[in-house]
């Protein structure tokens, strides 16, 4: 997935920092939307998954205008209902942005929504 960093992508506008460059939530964001399209092999008719980890390290800063290319490969560790994917974001110069892994879970969509929908469904 190919992104250009834009003014509503930086540190400033996100609320992360106060510097013009591409801010790490949003960085996280388009990774974590590159495990989603991922995981879509993993899952079947009435299942979604959902975000349940991630540890990403931040290395370049990339500034407006600047092209960032983001990939979530799914790791040896896909268990059960459990899935690690491998991340990386690299600039428009093949330089690595940011590099990590993301954990997500395979649910039942109907079962899911019901249970975040009742405040007791959690006790």
């Amino acid at each position: 997935m190919r992104h250009e960093v834009t003014d509503a992508d930086t540190a400033v506008r996100v609320g992360s920092g106060d510097v013009p460059v591409l801010a790490t939530p949003r960085l996280i964001a388009w990774m974590e939307a590159a495990t989603v399209r991922a995981a879509a092999s993993f899952t079947d008719s009435g299942q979604t998954t959902v975000g349940t980890e991630v540890r990403v390290r931040h290395l370049r800063a990339t500034p407006v205008g600047g092209l960032v290319e983001v990939s979530a490969e799914p790791s040896a560790a896909v268990t059960g209902g459990r899935l690690t994917f491998v991340v990386r974001a690299v600039d428009g110069s093949g330089r690595l942005v940011a590099t990590g892994e993301i954990d997500r879970a395979v649910v039942d969509r109907q079962r899911f929504l019901a249970r975040t929908a009742d405040p007791a469904g959690d006790r």
